[in-house]
């Protein structure tokens, strides 16, 4: 039988300051992210569908990233950022 003692401990990234240059690939992050959530879904079997059922395995986001609510990009433009501050914080420089 498992416990459930896990506590996440994710690297500190607060200090970290993206610069203005990064925001255009935040975005193309973020729209990446979504393609690949998307990619593995449609693989799964899932489609689109107006509201979310895991049993029929349809999903509402299962769209285009500019189709997305606004607070869906937000979810992968964070998980954009937070990849970006992981990488600086380690020492990575991102250079174009």
């Amino acid at each position: 039988m498992k416990t459930n003692n896990y506590k996440p401990q994710p690297i500190e990234t607060s200090a970290i300051r993206l610069p203005e240059e990064l925001n255009p690939l935040v975005e193309q992050m973020a729209k990446n992210v979504h393609e690949v959530w998307a990619a593995g879904r449609i693989a799964d079997g899932w489609t689109y569908g107006e509201k979310r059922d895991d049993e029929k395995k349809t999903h509402p986001c299962l769209v285009p990233y500019e189709e997305l609510p606004e607070y869906e990009k937000e979810y992968d433009r964070n998980t954009a950022i937070s990849t970006l501050k992981f990488i600086l914080a380690q020492g990575f420089s991102i250079i174009k």
